[in-house]
């Protein structure tokens, strides 16, 4: 029997535990490569834990490739050859001592890096809806090569240099255009360029939270937004999304919790995802906006609006930013290029007051100097070519039809008592599987069939609903999309008879003790 004891009564989740033992006990060397561990009923009954909390524990590792499920045969720590993980070295020895046991040493793990695990242990081929990132074969090579060699030509010697933190000039002037053109007055002191929205969440987290202060996020949120205000140590408060219109509660953040919840703690900041919300797809619609910028000027609190996917919609009306509708000058307005065009290069911009930005400079000026002044220029130049508008204006048009498509084949392949949320543009749709279930749990079988998603309990400040799960469809052309939800509708089918049978069984067995 495996040297395991589960500690109920801690806050760490109970997969964890058992995940974090399991790995130790490999690095330890107590599990050699080709022991076969024992089935994950097996376990759960030595344990007394439910069945899933083992399931989810073994998905985790089978993801980092320290164990291998082979169906009729069991679960094995993976061994030598095939491609397969080698078995982890011995702890070097430093002066005649052990060296030091790492994974024992780090923080807590986030939301991201579990993400970032799946879709590196994807086989193969395999249809993964787990990142909400742009297609890569649209990614405007040509046009780009174009502007850096027109960047080097003219201007190579400037670039190459040390810049100003607060931003490349010619590139802040573009986009002070750009955001003229979005509605938003704005002014070179009201600007700043980043390395993306996720180094713009740091920089405010820095500039603005103390440990023990406040921050409100919506439940689920972004995970790279709980991580770092997490690390922070700020006390994260979560307020629900709606993702389904029902009697006196619109789409997007809950205005009424929000309320309560501003009513009863001193908060420092509210980060909000008004357009295409990740992971919901949600938006907000305007009068929901106009409240929650009532709400924020009369218990004077920043709103920090992420606007990274509002210019994705699939729909010509657009609904107006929290930044546009503001009126008493409390919003943050935080974009990037990273979901039009440019992940990889790592560009974005905050617009605020002026006080805020200088704050921030300094800030950033301690964090990385500047942003990298070569891909600013290349960005500066995209955008005064107009090429730009002329890419996002082609992205809109494929991901409205892959959106489409997304949801043409749920309907046709989602069995009764599945609910999924229908966005307007964005990268990703949220599904709410019947009560019961679990996505950890259905993600190992339809991983087994080459399907991949995102798991719902990554995504919470608090209180996880275990029957959710994000698609991202943005990367998957209509035909995948399809194929995908299809494999994805025939494993819950599966997984909802042989909950039928158990139930059938149960009842038998009932009549039968009468």
């Amino acid at each position: 029997m495996l040297p395991l004891q589960l500690q109920p009564e801690s806050h760490i989740p109970l997969y964890v535990q058992l995940r974090d033992q399991l790995r130790a006990l490999v690095h330890a060397g107590d599990l050699r490569p080709g022991d076969r561990i024992p089935a994950s009923r097996e376990l759960a009954i030595q344990l007394g834990v439910h069945r899933t909390t083992v399931a989810n524990a073994y998905a985790e590792l089978e993801s980092e490739g320290l164990i291998e499920g082979h169906v009729g045969r069991g679960t094995f720590i993976r061994a030598n050859g095939n491609g397969l993980k080698i078995t982890p070295p011995a702890p070097p020895v430093l002066h005649g001592a052990e060296g030091v046991r790492w994974e024992l040493l780090f923080a807590d793990e986030r939301g991201e890096e579990a993400l970032d695990r799946l879709t590196a242990s994807a086989p193969e081929n395999a249809l993964s809806f787990v990142m909400a990132r742009p297609a890569e074969e649209f990614f405007p090579v040509d046009e780009l090569q174009m502007c850096v060699n027109a960047v080097l030509r003219r201007e190579a010697t400037e670039v190459l240099r040390l810049g100003p933190s607060d931003g490349y000039p010619p590139l802040k002037q573009a986009l002070l255009e750009l955001l003229r053109h979005d509605g938003i007055a704005a002014k070179d002191e009201n600007l700043l360029i980043t390395d993306g929205c996720q180094q713009a969440m740091d920089l405010l987290c820095k500039a603005f939270i103390r440990p023990g202060d406040s921050v409100i996020l919506e439940n689920p949120a972004y995970p790279g937004a709980v991580a770092i205000f997490g690390s922070s140590r700020a006390r994260c408060l979560g307020v629900p999304v709606r993702t389904h219109a029902e009697p006196g509660g619109a789409l997007g953040v809950d205005v009424e919790a929000l309320e309560a919840t501003l009513a009863a703690n001193r908060v420092k900041l509210i980060v909000l995802t008004p357009d295409f919300q990740n992971p919901t797809g949600t938006s907000m619609p305007v009068a929901s906006r106009r409240r929650v910028l009532e709400l924020a000027a009369r218990h004077q609190v920043p709103i920090v609006e992420d606007h990274i996917y509002a210019r994705l919609h699939a729909r010509d009306e657009r609904v107006p930013s929290l930044k546009q509708l503001d009126r008493a000058n409390l919003v943050i307005h935080v974009d990037s290029f990273a979901k039009v065009a440019f992940p990889g290069l790592r560009v974005g911009w905050v617009v605020a007051p002026a006080t805020v930005i200088e704050r921030l400079r300094i800030v950033k000026q301690t964090t990385d100097l500047h942003t990298d002044q070569l891909a600013q220029a290349t960005l500066a130049e995209f955008l005064r070519r107009g090429l730009f508008i002329r890419h996002l204006g082609r992205m809109r048009k494929v991901y409205a039809s892959r959106l489409k498509a997304m949801d043409e084949a749920l309907r046709k392949h989602m069995p009764e008592g599945v609910r999924w949320t229908q966005p307007a543009g964005g990268m990703c749709v949220w599904l709410e599987l019947p009560p019961g279930f679990d996505a950890n749990e259905l993600l190992i079988h339809a991983k087994e069939r080459g399907v991949l998603f995102s798991p719902g309990r990554y995504f919470y400040v608090q209180g996880p609903l275990p029957n959710t799960l994000r698609l991202g469809f943005a990367n998957l052309d209509e035909k995948r999309l399809a194929r995908g939800a299809q494999i994805l509708g025939e494993t819950l089918r599966v997984e909802m008879r042989k909950r039928q049978r158990g139930v059938r069984r149960a009842e038998r067995s009932r009549v039968a003790l009468v």
